[in-house]
C-alpha cells in the first residue's frame, strides 16, 4: 500500500505537471509584410489599400517601439547563457563512487561513520535533492562524538531547515525539540547515535510546565541550601587548619589549606612540598600573578568544594586563568562547563570568544562558536566574527583550541557561496578549507570550489591552477574547469583540445560534449549539443542554445518548442525566463506574464536578461499588457489550471493572487503543493514557511507546522501537530495531513483502515474542489491497495466529477486489475 499511496497522495508527479505550454505562431514582421497588392486588386481598391496599408504599419511601428520597451537589453545572447562549472564533487561514475562511500562506511569504526555520511552528502549536494542531503548530514550528527563536530553538523541542520524564517523563534531553539539539533546537547561530548532521535532536554522542561518548573526552582534552592550547609561544616572542620598558609595579595591574605592547594596540580604540589623556597613559608607573595583577592578566595573555596557555587563570570574567568597557569584541570574544566552555560545570544560570544582563545577553553569557544553558526548567514556581515574565522592566525588560533577542522570550514564556505560567490569572505574561508583538506575527497572539494569562486571573479589563471589541483588530486570533472580557464584567457584552441582528450581518455559524458561545444562553430558544434542532450537530458544548456540559434532564423515558435522540451521534466528559473523572453518578442505577453511569475515564485529576487533587470519590474511593464482579472476570476482561473495539470499556470495565478494579499496563508499553502510537484522543494519548504507565519489560527498554524516536520523528516512530530489540530478545531487539511503521514510510517491493514476512515473525515470537513478531488483520488489508491476495487472506481468517478483530472490514471488502474480493457481503451 505505501508505494503506491505516498506517490500519488499530494500528487507529486512531475512530467505530467508541465505539459500545458503552448506553441504560438510567428507574427509577420514589418520587413516580411506584403504591401497593399495583397489587400486587393484593381484600381477601384487603390485608395482603400493605401489606406489600410498606412494603418498596419502604424499598429506594426507601436508594436516594435513596445516590445522594445519591454526588452531593454534586446534579444537573447548565446554567449551570456555559457552552462557554469558546477561547484560540486561531480564523479564520472555517479553510482560507482556512491556504491564505494557504502562499503567504505560498512568498514568504518563507529567513531569514523560520521565523516563517512559527510562525504556521502558532498555527493548528494551535486543532485540538488535536499531531502538527500539533509539525511546524510542527519546520519553524520547522529554518529559524531566529539562536541566540535556536533555543534557544527547541528547549526548545519538548522541552516538548511532555515529554521529561523519561522516566526517567534529563535537561532538557539531547539529543531524540533529532539537531540539532533539541540544546541545544548550538542556540546555534550560522547557517542550515543541512538539517543539524537530522543527528546531533549529543552523540551522536556517546557513540557512539564508551571509545576515541574516551581518543583525545579524549589530543587534548585534546597541544593543551594544544602551546599551552604555543606560549606559551612568543611569551614569548621578545617578552621584548624587555616593558619597553615597564606597567599598575600597587594594588603590582602588568603588563607589556605597546604595539602589542598597541592592537590588540585602538580605544578602547585611542587611549589608547595617541593624544592621551591615557597615549601618553607608559611606566607607567599602572589601579587605578580595576575589574580585578584575575590579570585584567590574563591581559588581557595573551590580547593575545599571542587563547586564553583555562585561566583560572578569575572571571577570564574580569573579562575580559568588561574587553572591554565598552574594546569588546575579540574578547575580549568569546570569553569570552561560554568561559562559555556552562559553563552545565549551574539552578545555573550562575541564577550566571551576571546577569553575562550586565550586560556584554551574548548568547551567556551564550542558555545560561541554555536551561536555564530546558528546566526548564518547574518555572521558572514559581522567583520569581528569573519576575523575570528578568516584573520591571518585565524585558523591556528582555532586549531590550539581544537575547533580548527574541515566540517566547520565545509559549512562555512558553503554559506558563503551561497550568498555571494564572489565575495573576499568566500574565497578566505575556501582557503581555510583547502588548509583542512586531507582525505582526497576534502581535497578534490576545496581546490574544485576555490577554481570556481576564481572564474566567476575573472581571475582565470588562478582558477586554472586550482582547477588542475583538484584535477591532480583525482577529481576528472575539474579538467571541464581547466579548459573553461584557457578560454577566458584567450586560448580557445587548447580549451578545445583539453577537452578533446578528455572525450578520448574516458567514457564520454554529456557534460563532457557540453563544455567541449563551446569550442565549437556550426555543425560541429551542433552536433556535440545533440550527443549531450542524448547522453544527459537534463543538461539545460543545449536546449537553451537550440532555443536561441532557431530564434536567430527567427523561428520563435520553434524556440518555445525547444525550450517547452526541458521544461516538460525539469523547471528551472533560467529556462522559464528564456521562454518569458520568446513571448515578449512573439508579443504573446500573457504567457511571458505567466512565466515571470512563476519563476519568480521559485526565486523572488531572480534578475533577468542576463541579470541587468529586476523581474517585479518586468510583471509591473507587462501588467499594463494583459487583462487584469478580479479575484473571482484569478480562483475560477486557478480551479481550471490545477484540474487541467498546469502547475506553472497556476503557480501564476497564486502569485498573482498574493500581490494583493501577501498574508494569505491558504494561498502560500496552495503555492507549496504546486512546488512540490514541480520537485522545487526549497521553494516549497519557503512557501510551507510562510503560510505558516501567516496562519490566523492555532490549528491552522499546527497543521502547516505538521507539514514542515514531515517535509524535513520528522513523521511522528507531524502526526502530533495533526492531532493537536484536530482536538481544536475538525478540518479538512488536518484530517489529511494526519493520514497523509500514517500512510508513510505504516504497513499492516489495521494502519489501512485507519487512514481510509481518515480521509473519509477529511472529506465530510469543508473545504474547496481542488482538495476534495485530491483526498478522493487518494482514497481510491488506497481502496485499490486493499482490494476494493468497485470503492476505488466510486471514489475515482467523483474525483473525475469535480475535474480532478489525475483521477483518470487511477481508473485505469482499476479497470486494468478488473481485467475490463476495453473500458480502459474508451475512458
Amino acid at each position: 500500500m505505501q508505494h503506491h499511496l505516498i506517490t500519488t497522495m499530494r500528487s507529486l508527479k512531475l512530467v505530467d505537471g508541465c505539459k500545458s505550454s503552448q506553441v504560438y505562431a510567428l507574427n509577420s514582421s514589418p520587413a516580411t509584410a506584403p504591401g497593399g497588392a495583397a489587400c486587393g486588386d484593381g484600381a477601384a481598391d487603390e485608395k482603400p489599400q493605401h489606406h489600410h496599408h498606412r494603418a498596419k504599419s502604424s499598429n506594426q511601428s507601436i508594436s516594435l517601439i513596445l516590445t522594445d520597451n519591454l526588452l531593454p537589453c534586446g534579444r537573447p545572447d548565446a554567449d551570456q547563457i555559457e552552462p557554469p562549472i558546477e561547484p560540486y564533487l561531480k564523479p564520472l561514475d555517479f553510482v560507482e563512487t556512491l556504491a564505494d562511500c557504502y562499503r567504505r562506511l560498512e568498514a568504518s569504526d563507529q567513531f569514523q561513520k560520521w565523516e563517512r555520511f559527510l562525504e556521502q552528502s558532498a555527493f548528494f549536494r551535486g543532485l540538488s535533492d535536499p531531502k538527500l542531503l539533509r539525511r546524510s548530514l542527519r546520519s553524520a550528527r547522529q554518529h559524531a562524538s566529539d562536541a566540535h563536530s556536533k555543534v557544527v553538523l547541528s547549526a548545519w541542520l538548522k541552516f538548511e531547515r532555515r529554521e529561523d524564517e519561522l516566526l517567534g523563534n529563535s537561532s538557539m531553539d531547539c529543531g524540533g525539540g529532539r537531540v539532533l539539533e539541540c544546541p545544548k546537547s550538542s556540546l555534550v561530548s560522547g557517542y550515543a547515535p541512538e539517543s539524537v532521535f530522543d527528546a531533549c532536554q529543552c523540551r522536556r522542561r517546557r513540557d512539564n510546565g508551571d509545576n515541574a518548573a516551581a518543583a525545579a526552582t524549589a530543587a534548585a534552592a534546597a541544593a543551594a541550601s544544602l551546599i551552604e550547609e555543606e560549606e559551612e561544616e568543611e569551614e569548621c572542620s578545617t578552621s584548624d587548619e587555616d593558619g597553615d598558609i597564606s597567599f598575600c595579595i597587594g594588603e590582602e591574605e588568603i588563607s589556605c589549606v597546604r595539602y589542598r592547594m597541592a592537590a588540585m596540580s602538580r605544578p602547585l604540589k611542587a611549589m608547595l612540598y617541593g624544592g621551591f623556597s615557597e615549601a618553607r613559608r608559611e606566607r607567599i607573595n602572589f601579587t605578580k600573578n595576575e589574580i585578584s583577592g575575590k579570585g584567590m578566595r574563591a581559588v581557595e573555596a573551590f580547593s575545599r568544594t571542587r563547586k564553583l557555587a555562585s561566583f560572578s563570570p569575572e571571577i570564574v574567568l580569573e579562575l580559568l586563568s588561574f587553572a591554565n597557569k598552574f594546569c588546575c584541570d579540574e578547575m580549568k574544566t569546570a569553569c570552561d562547563e560554568y561559562l559555556a552555560s552562559l553563552v545565549c545570544d551574539v552578545d555573550d560570544a562575541m564577550l566571551f570568544v576571546e577569553y575562550g582563545l586565550q586560556e584554551t577553553a574548548h568547551l567556551l569557544v564550542a558555545s560561541c562558536l554555536q551561536v555564530f553558526l546558528r546566526e548564518l548567514p547574518g555572521s558572514l556581515y559581522n567583520s569581528t566574527v569573519m576575523r575570528l574565522f578568516c584573520g591571518p592566525e585565524a585558523r591556528d588560533r582555532l586549531e590550539m583550541v581544537g575547533h580548527a577542522s574541515f566540517t566547520l570550514y565545509y559549512f562555512l564556505s558553503q554559506v558563503a557561496m551561497e550568498e555571494d560567490m564572489k565575495s573576499n569572505t568566500t574565497v578566505m574561508l575556501l582557503e581555510r578549507l583547502a588548509e583542512c583538506a586531507k582525505d582526497r575527497w576534502e581535497k578534490q572539494l576545496a581546490y574544485h570550489q576555490l577554481g570556481c569562486v576564481m572564474l566567476e571573479r575573472k581571475e582565470y589563471k588562478d582558477a586554472q591552477h586550482w582547477f588542475e589541483a583538484a584535477a591532480e588530486a583525482g577529481h576528472v570533472y575539474s579538467l571541464a574547469g581547466v579548459a573553461r580557464s584557457k578560454y577566458k584567457r584567450g586560448h580557445k584552441y587548447l580549451a578545445y583540445k583539453q577537452t578533446n582528450s578528455l572525450i578520448s581518455e574516458y567514457k564520454p559524458l554529456g557534460w563532457m560534449h557540453q563544455e567541449r561545444s563551446l569550442y565549437c562553430i556550426g555543425k560541429e558544434k551542433m552536433m556535440d549539443l545533440s550527443i549531450a542532450t542524448e547522453l544527459d537530458p537534463t543538461l539545460s544548456y543545449p536546449y537553451k542554445y537550440r532555443a536561441v540559434a532557431l530564434l536567430q532564423e527567427n523561428k520563435v515558435g520553434a524556440s518555445i518548442s525547444e525550450i517547452n522540451k526541458i521544461i516538460g521534466f525539469k523547471v528551472s528559473p533560467d529556462c522559464l525566463e528564456l521562454r518569458a523572453w520568446f513571448s515578449i518578442i512573439q508579443e504573446d505577453y500573457e504567457a511571458a506574464m505567466k512565466d515571470i511569475r512563476a519563476f519568480l515564485t521559485l526565486e523572488p529576487n531572480y534578475m533577468m536578461f542576463h541579470g541587468k533587470v529586476n523581474g517585479d519590474y518586468m510583471v509591473d511593464l507587462l501588467r499594463k499588457q494583459v487583462q487584469q482579472c478580479s479575484l473571482a476570476d484569478c480562483w475560477m482561473q486557478l480551479y481550471d489550471r490545477w484540474s487541467s495539470v498546469d502547475d506553472i499556470g497556476s503557480l501564476a495565478v497564486v502569485h498573482q493572487m498574493l500581490e494583493n494579499d501577501p498574508g494569505r496563508s491558504l494561498l502560500r499553502f496552495r503555492q507549496s503543493l504546486l512546488l512540490l510537484r514541480l520537485n522545487c522543494q526549497k521553494a516549497a519548504m519557503r512557501s510551507l514557511r510562510l503560510a505558516r507565519n501567516h496562519s490566523s489560527s492555532l490549528h491552522e498554524r499546527l497543521v502547516y507546522e505538521g507539514w514542515i516536520l514531515y517535509d524535513t523528516g520528522h513523521r511522528e512530530e507531524a502526526l502530533a501537530k495533526a492531532e493537536e489540530s484536530i482536538s481544536i478545531q475538525r478540518s479538512f487539511e488536518a484530517f489529511f495531513l494526519k493520514a497523509y503521514a500514517l500512510a508513510d510510517t505504516s504497513l499492516d491493514p489495521e494502519s489501512s483502515a485507519y487512514v481510509t476512515q481518515l480521509l473519509q473525515e477529511a472529506l465530510r470537513c469543508p473545504s474547496d474542489g481542488l482538495r476534495k478531488g485530491q483526498a478522493l483520488n487518494n482514497l481510491g489508491s488506497v481502496y485499490v491497495d486493499c482490494d476494493k476495487l468497485d470503492l476505488a472506481a466510486d471514489c475515482y468517478w467523483s474525483a473525475l466529477n469535480i475535474r480532478h483530472t489525475r483521477a483518470h490514471q487511477g481508473l485505469a488502474r482499476v479497470f486494468h486489475l478488473k481485467n475490463q480493457r476495453k473500458s480502459l481503451t474508451m475512458r
